[in-house]
């Protein structure tokens, strides 16, 4: 009831501590009117202060201005209603009228001046400096585009004032006077402090942030820039009175090509279209919207489904007419109002710009909304791929199509990668009917079974297996009607072994007609026949050579004959099936792991030790490398990583000598994964570049890029390359995305975050986890994975102090562990990081709950060093939170720590890791503090002096919580007993222990205060 003006000041204090937004706008009007019926100037003064101000901070500048000329007329008539920190908001207040003036197209410039011109008349009648003023004279120029420079010049002459904008602010708007120079790189340096962290304010660094996007990316500096958008969009979102900064996220993300995220970011702001009261931040947003939309035209997506104005359905077309003809009225109205054609000019100069970059600036974001091919989930190459790329001969598509089958076959035989993609070029123009067949290219059959087999490897990649062994026996039947007996074999071997290494038991059966896997798990019938099989085919391999004998190494005589060609494709069919029993060898141990029994280990090391024999014969020895990388693998999965890396050097230099560069991308991956094991991040790092170089110089679709760039991760990581680490790891997600490989994607993104969060970028962490369990993402997760990226993001959200939203997925977290079975331990931890989490934002009687929840888990599932963290936090915050209750409540929490501690057993049996002198030392440090801010000193110096105690037992390990504790004992025996001499001579002591100790840090601050300390004495 605010039925008395005391209860309406405390309706008031309750306001104020809500975020800014609709209900706190809401109530604030509410409380206006409820102090206008007392005849108390003082709470109205109050009220409307609080209204004004929630007003400017929800974009609702068409109403501020009302409220300020009410509070003007109160100081004119009651001044002494006013407080001297109300006093002190009627003069800064003007700045806010002048900007919310210039928001508005229906107020004429006159009155925009008017004001301007009321400021400077009472500033200087009190007394006050003219900066400010001349400040509001420079944004009212910069809107205009009238006599900028002399504004600007008026501005920056002043000296600073204890009314001008906070220091952040100013930086802001000098950043941004320079970027509208044309100078990014010192707009950028003088944006420093601000983005650096060293300047902030309540707008500050999201507003500049935002701002900062476009120049980064026009320099290329996209690490930052992609950390500015994660963090300084999180800031922005939603929020009414930051429609402008939303506007410009959008743009990042069309100029960055990352439109799948603008569309997300748009879906999550549709309540910004209804927000006008601030005509000219609304046309920016509007603008925003509209290069986002004019990206997705123009890319062919004009029926994409898009957010818009609540109400109805809109495409990316209707959205860019609807927002075109909205932001074209409005910058009309601006300008017509002004005089000149500066917003219009602005908004065209936004409208004109194009993505800055050839493929998306990877986020490490999951973007649930895609435009289709107009915004893949990752880049085809990066920026530094594709200048590392040199097109090697060949891979050109050539017109006439006997050239263009020529050139295929050429590369084929060579093992080429770029073979791939000249093979669909051919399947495309065979297929349409519209190409003349040459006769010079053999019988049509012929170009049917190779084409075939080109689409049994593009499924096997897509692992449909079935459907590729199904071409591949195709591809046998036709080479077998054509009398090519080892084309025919070559195929029909690979089929055999592609069956017995798929992991589906169907599949195996139904490519040779054998038996499914028996429910009691005893050995497969369709292996045993598959096994029987490929020894048949080896021996007819062994027939066939027998036959038609050849040595030496025909692949050099590829150019002379024909018959050098029919010579060559006989080795390389009859490698195939060397390789192709290797395979299926290779895939019988690998499925039996750890426990492959003696007879699969002879049969792979036989079947590896045949084909590198035969390669070496035929010097061929990019064959003999592929027998090496069998062994290697194998060597790795079994923890035998000497073995590994001898295999796998031994394979790169056989690819070196084949003169076949093109094959080494693979086995520099897997030879840089075991380094990593090693400490060999360095030259890890190094093969790994090389690797995805190779790749894309010799067109290796097939290479697996997304694995290959979260090692380079992890290798980046492991040499303190945090930048690095994020770059690559946010590479390796997007690249998952777009193989629709979901649980890896999101395992790389948990990785990053942990990256990102040890690199202190804990903002950027949190976005890439909110993005991990978004609500499109979060169902498709094991549950595991789930808990693990809920437990990071409400750990980051404490970090970050946004408590209240940390307690929430805390909660969600312990809903979730609650039912595990034996994992209570980790509820434990949850329900203690969730009551902590409720008692920093202030929620107390959840916080008691949550208190309760944990400790009972505790009786279960012991957990003390949470659990007794927990209380400590507990005693911290209560007294800070409940005052003259504070301290009682505080030493309960403690007391109820030092039971915990009682009941653990001896040496912490049964418990995690546990340092009881640790433990200890720090629940009577926090007693000793709790009891100082009761004034009971003498109490205080005494929990102190033991927690110096306790810490001492913990050798070296205790040495930093003790220097902490001696130098609270010197506070409290200094300035709460009087007892100076005793204090300066226990820092004293205290400093040069920890000289001794290399604590210089700790030195210094013990050192500083004994001065501050003596001085007194």
């Amino acid at each position: 009831m605010l039925d008395t003006p005391e209860a309406v000041v405390e309706a008031l204090r309750e306001n104020d501590e809500r975020p800014h937004g609709l209900p706190r706008t809401v109530t604030a009007e509410e409380l206006v009117e409820a102090a206008e019926v007392f005849e108390k100037p003082d709470v109205l003064v109050t009220a409307l202060l609080e209204l004004m101000a929630a007003y400017e901070f929800t974009g609702e500048h068409r109403k501020s201005p009302v409220v300020f000329a009410r509070l003007l007329k109160l100081w004119d008539t009651a001044p002494e209603a006013f407080s001297d920190w109300e006093t002190h908001q009627i003069f800064w207040r003007f700045k806010w009228v002048t900007t919310s003036l210039l928001q508005v197209p229906e107020l004429p410039l006159t009155a925009v001046r008017g004001w301007v011109g009321q400021m400077r008349e009472r500033y200087a009648a009190a007394g006050h400096g003219m900066q400010p003023v001349a400040a509001m004279g420079y944004h009212l120029a910069s809107h205009t585009g009238t006599d900028v420079a002399d504004a600007y010049d008026l501005w920056v002459t002043r000296p600073r004032t204890h009314l001008s904008d906070c220091e952040a602010c100013e930086t802001r708007h000098l950043a941004r006077y320079r970027t509208a120079s044309g100078d990014d790189a010192g707009a950028l340096d003088i944006w420093r402090p601000v983005l650096g962290g060293a300047q902030s304010c309540t707008e500050e660094p999201q507003v500049s942030q935002a701002y900062a996007l476009l120049p980064l990316l026009r320099l290329g500096r996209l690490d930052e820039a992609r950390s500015h958008h994660l963090t300084g969009y999180r800031r922005v979102r939603g929020n009414t009175g930051t429609q402008e900064e939303v506007g410009l996220h959008l743009e990042f993300c069309a100029l960055s090509r990352n439109e799948g995220r603008g569309l997300e970011i748009l879906a999550e702001n549709r309540p910004l279209f209804e927000a006008t009261g601030a005509p000219l931040a609304h046309l920016e947003f509007l603008t925003g919207v509209e290069v986002l939309a004019v990206r997705l035209v123009e890319d062919g997506h004009t029926d994409t489904p898009v957010a818009g104005p609540p109400g109805r359905n809109w495409t990316a077309g209707t959205l860019t007419a609807h927002v075109r003809a909205e932001g074209d009225r409005l910058a009309a109205a601006f300008d017509a109002r002004n005089g000149t054609p500066a917003v219009g000019d602005r908004r065209r100069a936004r409208l004109a710009r194009r993505p800055l970059l050839d493929e998306p600036l990877p986020l490490g974001l999951r973007t649930a909304a895609s435009p289709g091919s107009a915004a893949p989930a990752a880049s085809v190459r990066s920026a530094a791929e594709v200048a590392e790329v040199v097109a090697p001969a060949g891979t050109n598509v050539p017109e006439d199509f006997f050239e263009l089958v020529t050139e295929a076959r050429r590369l084929s035989l060579l093992g080429h990668p770029g073979s791939t993609r000249l093979w669909k070029h051919v399947a495309e123009r065979f297929a349409d009917g519209g190409t003349t067949y040459d006769d010079r290219l053999g019988p049509e059959d012929r170009l049917r079974a190779t084409l075939a087999e080109q689409r049994a490897y593009q499924l096997s990649g897509e692992k449909r297996e079935a459907e590729s062994i199904a071409e591949l026996d195709r591809a046998t039947e036709l080479f077998e009607r054509l009398s090519m007996p080892w084309h025919a074999l070559s195929t029909r071997t690979r089929a055999l072994a592609w069956a017995s290494a798929s992991d589906d038991a169907e599949d195996r059966a139904a490519a040779d007609g054998a038996d499914t896997v028996p429910a009691d798990g005893t050995p497969r019938k369709d292996a045993e026949a598959l096994r029987a099989a490929l020894d048949a085919a080896l021996g007819e391999a062994e027939q066939l050579k027998a036959e038609v004998p050849f040595t030496g190494d025909p692949l050099g005589e590829a150019e002379a004959s024909s018959g050098a060609d029919l010579a060559q494709e006989r080795v390389l069919a009859y490698l195939v099936v060397l390789y192709a029993a290797a395979f299926a060898a290779y895939h019988e141990v690998h499925r039996q792991l750890p426990d492959a029994s003696e007879a699969t280990w002879e049969r792979f090391e036989e079947a590896a030790r045949t084909l590198r024999t035969e390669s070496e014969r035929l010097s061929l020895p990019h064959h003999t490398a592929r027998a090496r990388e069998f062994v290697a693998d194998l060597a790795l999965r079994r923890g035998d990583t000497v073995l590994a890396e001898s295999e796998l050097r031994a394979a790169l230099q056989h690819i070196e000598d084949s003169g076949r560069p093109w094959r080494g991308s693979r086995p520099r991956a897997l030879l840089a994964q075991v380094l990593l094991t090693q400490d060999g991040a360095a030259e890890a790092s190094e093969l790994l570049h090389r690797s995805i170089a190779d790749a894309v110089r010799y067109d290796d679709v097939e290479f697996p890029l997304a694995p290959t760039y979260s090692l380079l991760g992890h290798a980046a990581s492991h040499l303190g390359d945090s930048a690095g680490a994020v770059r690559h790891l946010s590479e390796a997600a997007a690249r998952f995305d777009q193989d629709g490989e979901r649980e890896a994607a999101t395992d790389v993104r948990l990785q990053l975050a942990d990256v990102l969060a040890r690199g202190g970028q804990q903002a950027d962490a949190v976005a890439v986890l909110e993005s991990v369990l978004s609500d499109e993402a979060a169902p498709s997760l094991d549950e595991r994975m789930l808990a693990q990226a809920r437990l990071n993001l409400a750990r980051g959200l404490r970090e970050l102090e946004e408590f209240l939203p940390a307690a929430e997925e805390f909660l969600r977290l312990a809903d979730t562990v609650a039912t595990w079975e034996g994992d209570r331990s980790i509820h434990t931890l949850v329900a203690a990081d969730a009551a902590t989490a409720l008692a920093m934002g202030g929620r107390w009687e959840a916080a008691e709950l949550a208190y309760a929840r944990a400790v009972a888990s505790h009786a279960e599932a012991p957990n003390p060093s949470l659990i007794i963290h927990m209380m400590r936090e507990f005693a911290r915050l209560t007294v800070m939170a409940r005052e003259a209750e504070g301290v009682d409540a505080a030493l309960r929490y403690l007391d109820e720590a030092d039971a915990v501690l009682a009941a653990v057993p001896e040496g912490g049996e049964g418990t995690e890791e546990f340092a009881s002198w640790y433990e200890s030392g720090e629940v009577h440090y926090r007693r000793s503090r709790v009891l100082a801010e009761a004034d009971r000193f003498e109490e205080a110096l005494a929990e102190a002096e033991a927690a110096v105690a306790d810490h001492e037992r913990g050798g070296p390990r205790g040495e930093l919580p003790r220097a902490e504790a001696v130098r609270f004992a010197a506070l409290v025996e200094g300035n709460g007993l009087g007892r100076f001499q005793g204090a300066v001579a226990r820092l004293t002591t205290a400093a040069e222990r920890c000289r001794k100790a290399d604590l210089m840090e700790a030195a210094g601050i013990l050192d500083s205060l004994r001065r501050d300390l003596s001085s007194r004495h």
